[in-house]
């Protein structure tokens, strides 16, 4: 059985990412990019659908682990009674072909070690047709070539390569496994030593640019490494997480693929990184949003793949028992086509939040910007699916017409400020018509809180947004209101439900699931802006609290078994903890100014 989701550690390349775990076995490894089918899947079933462990002979979990420094290079250490061992894994830049690289350091004694290398390409399904010879094993099967290159001798069949070897105090142990498409030559050895030091400076350089210093850096800089470890790098795209099917209830049905790039995150993940000094990268997740949404207005998606293709059919792989028995694993996602109309005002809000920053604009994302308009202008009204996907019926959701608000008051602002081309009036008019709207049939006067749509009585994680993208301002009353209606009702142990389930059947699902830890990030910079400080840093630090031992979130955590749920690392909860430590800390995104004189500076 995998193990606990927060044993496991993150490693990538910036075009895939392996799990680690406690027990130095790599469980979940897709090659070559974050979306292809994983040739480890041990995470979704057992290690017959294929791990790489190497560790001490005698198992059980690293006595200890944590990344070097301000990297990606993880390093774990079993005390053994013979003595002490390190084995130190990384990913190095991605050149020809993805390499994984694992080195084992004698720290003390002479540790009898193994390894076992079990390939299973197409998510478990296919066993390859493997040969080994002394430190040499190749595994081949359709489109995928693996090669494991070792410093000692390796013994290899059809089902797994194993090594049995000893370290010594002083000496090093290196296994690299590279992969390559079939088709293509066998691509240049790389050297692992050399790997791990390219690494190490290639992290720490880029860690480097990071300009937040306050109360919270070393939990600032580690969600940074984690959000750039989810980019994907020839295009620039940001993913909600490496996984897919990890489950938000154990033993449910609510098991979803998270290894593509969603619309809802946008202008959070560009306010992370353009307050923490990375303009570089949200420069470049701009430029993918703007190439993944360019064509019909009406063709919006809510996700899109890394390199921005629209179309994600969604299958379950019914040979995989699930993550401890929580079935069906998908791959794919049905709810690409939904139609969420807070992904209209996501895109507009994330590309003002650039414009005001100083990101260069085009007359081509203007032109681009005024079609969405164009297009929200004659469906705001209609009922939707929510930000959340709901698989229930379409309702007339608050959060998506106060997105649907922001698109215009952002369109309004880009003419009144920014000096842009459009008709104004008629903006503002359809804004203000919205905002009426919005308060008149999406407020409870009795209970003096918003609710999640028009006429219900229920309750949204998502309301705590309407002050921060200014829809009331942080002192109205009914913000007030609806924060405490939220912890009141959807706060188990003070972490944030997206919703109730049960209530009214809303996203048409059995079972129920964990925490949000994104909209608990949320309650931090509700309870922030509405002056309570003291219990926003309390809560803060109890999230932070939940990161595991090398700082990384899932997406949702369960306060009664105290474990993450989830797929992971999220990105959505690593620019949460962004976000409420800048906001935390009194700082905020740069504007054009602030971009000038930092480039100007750095030049």
């Amino acid at each position: 059985m995998p193990g606990r989701i927060e044993d496991y550690a993150v490693i990538g390349d910036l075009q895939t990412a392996a799990l680690v775990g406690r027990d130095g076995s790599i469980d979940w490894l897709c090659l070559p990019n974050f979306d292809s089918p994983a040739c480890f899947a041990a995470l979704l079933h057992d290690e017959s659908a294929g791990h790489w462990r190497i560790a001490p002979a005698a198992g059980g979990a690293a006595t200890r682990r944590h990344y070097r420094g301000d990297t990606l290079l993880l390093e774990s250490e079993w005390d053994t009674p013979e003595g002490i061992v390190r084995v130190v894994d990384c990913m190095p830049s991605r050149g020809d072909a993805a390499h994984v690289v694992r080195v084992v350091d004698g720290v003390s004694g002479a540790v009898p070690m193994r390894t076992e290398l079990v390939l299973r390409f197409d998510y478990g399904h296919i066993v390859p047709r493997a040969r080994g010879c002394d430190s040499h094993f190749e595994a081949v099967a359709g489109p995928d070539t693996a090669w494991l290159r070792a410093d000692v001798p390796v013994h290899g069949d059809d089902r797994k390569a194993v090594s049995e070897f000893t370290v010594r105090a002083g000496q090093r142990v290196a296994f690299v496994l590279t992969h390559q498409r079939s088709h293509l030559p066998r691509p240049e050895p790389v050297d692992p030593h050399h790997a791990l030091d390219d690494t190490e400076r290639f992290w720490r350089r880029w860690i480097g640019g990071c300009d937040y210093d306050g109360r919270w850096s070393d939990a600032v800089r580690r969600s940074l490494l984690t959000l750039k470890v989810l980019t994907y790098r020839p295009t620039g795209g940001i993913l909600a997480a490496a996984t897919t099917s990890l489950p938000e209830q154990i033993g449910g049905s609510r098991n979803w693929d998270h290894r593509y790039c969603w619309l809802r995150d946008a202008t959070f993940t560009l306010q992370a990184l353009l307050g923490t000094g990375y303009d570089a990268e949200a420069k470049a997740w701009r430029e993918w949003l703007l190439r993944a949404v360019a064509g019909m207005p009406s063709d919006l998606q809510v996700m899109y793949a890394l390199d921005g293709t629209r179309r994600l059919p969604e299958i379950t792989l019914d040979w995989l028992k699930g993550y401890q028995g929580s079935r069906p694993v998908r791959v794919g996602n049905t709810t690409a086509g939904q139609l969420q109309l807070g992904a209209w005002g996501e895109v507009l809000d994330g590309l003002h939040v650039s414009r005001d920053a100083g990101i260069a604009a085009t007359d081509a994302a203007w032109e681009l910007q005024r079609a969405l308009l164009d297009f929200l202008e004659g469906n705001w009204s209609q009922p939707d699916n929510s930000l959340w996907a709901l698989r229930g019926r379409r309702r007339q959701f608050v959060h998506s017409k106060v997105m649907s608000w922001a698109g215009f008051d952002r369109a309004v602002a880009a003419v009144e400020r920014h000096r842009l081309d459009g008709p104004v009036d008629r903006w503002r008019a359809i804004r203000d018509e919205i905002h009426a709207e919005v308060c008149a049939k999406g407020f409870d006067a009795d209970r003096y809180t918003f609710t999640q749509s028009y006429g219900s009585t229920a309750l949204d994680a998502a309301l705590l947004l309407l002050p921060r993208v200014g829809f009331l301002p942080w002192d109205d009353a009914r913000v007030a209101g609806t924060v405490a209606a939220v912890q009141r009702e959807l706060c188990p142990d003070g972490f944030v439900l997206r919703y109730r389930p049960e209530r009214d059947n809303v996203d048409g699902l059995p079972g129920t699931e964990g925490a949000l830890l994104a909209s608990t990030f949320w309650l931090v910079d509700a309870l922030h802006g509405i002056g309570r400080r003291d219990q926003a840093v309390e809560s803060f630090e109890r999230l932070l609290s939940l990161r595991n031992d090398v700082g990384l979130l899932a997406e949702e955590y369960d306060p009664a078994a105290g474990r993450q749920l989830g797929n992971t690392p999220q990105a959505s909860s690593h620019v949460g903890l962004v976000n409420s430590a800048l906001l935390l800390s009194g700082t905020t995104t740069r504007t054009s100014d602030d971009a000038e004189e930092r480039h100007t500076r750095r030049t």
